[in-house]
């Protein structure tokens, strides 16, 4: 993992849940041009990529406008 494309295929996510069968998860669905993919999370690992997003986000810069 030393070598990283400098580009991202285009991603949408969205957070969802099994409550009926498994509600102490959250579910992350990504989907690329390459496909979906589901990845499960416990409560402390859903709340450290949240904070991670927050804080990404706020040291984003503003978007151009034309």
């Amino acid at each position: 993992m030393t070598t990283r494309s400098t580009s991202a295929d285009f991603v949408t996510a969205f957070a969802t849940g099994w409550p009926e069968q498994q509600p102490d998860i959250m579910v992350l669905s990504l989907t690329t041009h390459k496909g979906v993919q589901d990845f499960a999370f416990n409560k402390e690992q859903a709340l450290l990529i949240a904070k991670t997003i927050k804080e990404t986000a706020a040291k984003l810069g503003k978007p151009e406008t034309s």
